[in-house]
Order: structure tokens, then sequence, then C-alpha cells
């Protein structure tokens, strides 16, 4: 099903000349990539956010405990 905004979109870019077609279609081609990433990314942190809390709990538990030293950079 298409949008009446996806057809008024549609009739724009075929109004163009065909150089700036490309250009436009390039343009919305990066632009859908980079929402592609944003949404995978926002999936991988929601969908790990209960391990990374286990992972910071520990860590906070190991720091009271004193098992945890500060990082020496002079050991690199």
């Amino acid at each position: 099903m298409r949008s009446a905004t996806l057809i008024t979109i549609t009739k724009m870019i075929e109004s163009l000349p065909k150089d700036k077609q490309e250009q436009v279609l390039n343009h919305l081609y990066e632009y859908i990539t980079e929402l592609y990433d944003e949404i995978k990314w926002d999936l991988l942190f929601k969908n790990s956010q209960e391990e990374l809390s286990k992972i910071a709990k520990q860590v906070r538990k190991e720091i009271a405990e004193g098992k945890i030293e500060d990082f020496d950079y002079d050991k690199l």
C-alpha cells in the first residue's frame, strides 16, 4: 500500500532531471541505510541491558571487596 506522501515524493522525484533523480535516490539510500543501522543498534542495546546490569553489579561488588585495582597505564 502506498501512502499519499510516498506518491507525492515519487512524483516530485520523477519530475526532476535524471541526474538529480539519482542524487536524491542515493541520498535516500544512505539515509535509510543509517536508519537500519540505528534500529539494529537500538535492538542490540535493548536486548543486552539486563546482562550489562548484571556485569555492572558484579564489578561494583568486586570494587567494594577490593578485588579490582586501578588501571596502571605505566604497565602497558
